[in-house]
């Protein structure tokens, strides 16, 4: 009997112990994941930085290397759990459950961070969700986006596509649970489109693989 699916994208997450390599460490795309980590350093040495979504600490590892200060978030406690076996350096980095659509954090920050999250962002909660980081970090403050590009792979089909264009793939863990993940892909025309008006000064690096964003909030 085939188990229903389930649309508890932070369950699924949580659950998932493959982040590493699944998500970032694509054999094919390691040259660009190079680049990516150079332009992160140029970005975001002395920043004070919120980072969004950071599952198991995988590039907070990075930024504790050159950040005057990270904020980790996640909305699952056990991943933050996971990324603190890092043993990051305590006088950078911090960690706190938040809820990335709308994290309730304290601290000055110049600038967030996100790696492979914003492609599970609804497109109509995109508005919102930049208000909503503008608050915390302020006008101007430095926006850094990472995330999968759209290759043809068995890990990229998509499933169905709703009304609003956002787009869900179907990702089945070992147990045999089955889970229905928005994943919305996007090229540079299109993110400049729809961040266009919400942003200045962006930047887009685009890869195979990959695509890195860099903007400052209006």
């Amino acid at each position: 009997m085939i188990k229903p699916v389930n649309t508890d994208m932070a369950a699924y997450y949580a659950q998932r112990n493959n982040f590493d390599e699944e998500d970032v460490e694509n054999p094919d795309g390691m040259d660009a994941l190079d680049d990516i980590m150079e332009n992160l350093r140029d970005q975001l040495t002395d920043q004070h930085v919120l980072e969004l979504a950071c599952g198991d600490g995988y590039w907070t590892d990075e930024l504790a290397e050159y950040a005057a200060s990270v904020l980790a978030t996640d909305i699952n406690p056990s991943l933050l759990e996971q990324a603190k076996t890092r043993e990051l350096p305590e006088d950078v980095v911090r960690f706190a459950v938040a809820d990335a659509l709308d994290p309730q954090v304290e601290g000055e920050f110049t600038a967030c961070f996100a790696g492979f999250w914003w492609s599970h962002v609804k497109r109509q909660d995109q508005v919102e969700v930049i208000a909503r980081l503008r608050k915390i970090i302020g006008k101007d403050g430095l926006l850094v986006l990472v995330d999968n590009s759209q290759v043809d792979t068995e890990k990229t089909v998509i499933a169905r596509t709703d009304l609003e264009g956002n787009t869900y793939q179907i990702h089945t863990l070992p147990n045999g649970e089955r889970y229905e993940i928005i994943k919305n892909y996007y090229t540079s025309s299109t993110l400049r489109k729809r961040l266009g008006p919400l942003l200045k000064d962006m930047r887009i690096h685009y890869f195979e693989h990959y695509w890195m964003l860099t903007a400052r909030l209006r």
